[in-house]
């Protein structure tokens, strides 16, 4: 979490007070945070749900992915990506990533086959997926492009926010994120077909309540819907998030710009201007230097993040999924034909990056002193490190 005060107290009091907990009818906080959400991003559709990992569900059934479907993701994302095209009866595909820690486009085209469907683009820890040439290879192939921007909350790639460039888009707005309701997420669409069948992932029984479309069927589904909490607080916390990002870019350049001259490498990134700016990545020759760097300066290496390394989604690589075997879309007769056999040496190239990358995470709120103590870490360590090479 970011930041968090009186201004979301101050909200949460005013629901408490009104009496109105329900989106539907009573409270209008849940639709007045999607209204500027959507009108934030650029565009003309935006639901909220209970988790980043359901938003991502709507939006791949909003577009119709199901089983007989593949899903190209990449190695390095949280598993919630791969649960999401799973939930949604399809198959994911697991892609390389390249030096800029985001899935490669090189690696999509490389990737695509009979079966595939749709591109899962991740904008991972604030950074942003090269989605020009992403979205031209899905054009040409006839591909639907669901940008999972969970870690990306207000990021830019060429002037556009991400999460709006696809056909569709998920975030999420857990503890972690840029913008938080503790737990939460949305689901965003240009489509009004999209986010019909999308609204009834998140609430089957939504259009009770709203205008149901004279040509649309709704189906039923476990749902997720938001709370007018959830919605009080957003509102408050997307009046935070451009000054935060604002701050958060600016640390990093200040970062980079001081660390030039010692023979750290950082990695490459797509929209230097655009991206959160939450974290700064240093790519180095080999994961003895990475791990020692690491130990010096109290970074991460990429590597060692858990569930956000494809070798880490034990029940997916092992094709535990759902409650039953015959909920399983590994078992699905329509999913024979995709590819589901994952090893974990399959995207060795991108162990091996990830290993060599070390990241070190920015904060709105970090003073001077404190910027400049972790420059001067910075230093001290790339003296050590690169010394011994």
């Amino acid at each position: 979490m970011y930041r968090f005060g009186q201004e979301e107290t101050e909200n949460i009091g005013e629901v408490v007070r009104s009496g109105k907990l329900f989106r539907y009818g009573e409270g209008c906080r849940c639709a007045e945070f999607e209204r500027r959400w959507g009108a934030y991003l650029g565009v003309e559709h935006a639901t909220l749900t209970s988790s980043g990992t359901t938003a991502l569900t709507a939006a791949l059934v909003g577009l119709g992915i199901g089983p007989g479907d593949e899903v190209l993701i990449p190695a390095a994302t949280y598993m919630a990506s791969a649960v999401a095209v799973l939930a949604a009866g399809a198959i994911p595909v697991i892609v390389d990533i390249d030096e800029t820690i985001t899935i490669g486009p090189k690696a999509i085209e490389a990737a695509i086959g009979p079966r595939t469907r749709a591109i899962m683009p991740v904008h991972m820890w604030g950074l942003c997926c090269d989605m020009n040439p992403i979205v031209d290879i899905a054009e040409r192939q006839g591909l639907l492009v669901v940008e999972d921007a969970a870690q990306a909350a207000g990021v830019e790639y060429r002037g556009r926010k991400v999460g709006s460039i696809g056909h569709a888009g998920g975030f999420s707005f857990n503890y972690f994120k840029h913008i938080t309701c503790g737990e939460g997420g949305a689901v965003v669409t240009r489509d009004q077909r999209v986010i019909d069948r999308a609204n009834c992932i998140v609430d089957c029984c939504n259009f009770y309540w709203n205008e149901r479309p004279a040509d649309f069927e709704p189906f039923v589904a476990s749902g997720s819907r938001a709370s007018e909490f959830e919605g009080a607080i957003l509102l408050a916390q997307l009046d935070r998030l451009d000054d935060m990002l604002t701050a958060m870019r600016r640390e990093k350049r200040r970062i980079l710009k001081a660390t030039t001259d010692v023979g750290l490498r950082p990695i490459r990134t797509i929209d230097p201007d655009g991206e959160a700016g939450s974290h700064v990545m240093y790519t180095f020759d080999s994961p003895k230097q990475a791990d020692r760097f690491a130990e010096l300066t109290h970074g991460t290496v990429a590597a060692k993040t858990g569930r956000h390394v494809y070798t880490n989604w034990d029940p997916i690589l092992a094709h535990e999924v759902g409650h039953h075997p015959r909920m399983n879309p590994f078992h699905f007769a329509e999913n024979a034909e995709c590819r589901k056999e994952y090893t974990e040496e399959m995207c060795a190239a991108s162990l091996d990056l990830l290993s060599r990358t070390v990241f070190l995470t920015t904060h709105p709120d970090h003073s001077d002193g404190e910027i400049d103590e972790l420059v001067e870490r910075l230093r001290s360590a790339a003296d050590v490190v690169l010394a011994r090479a």
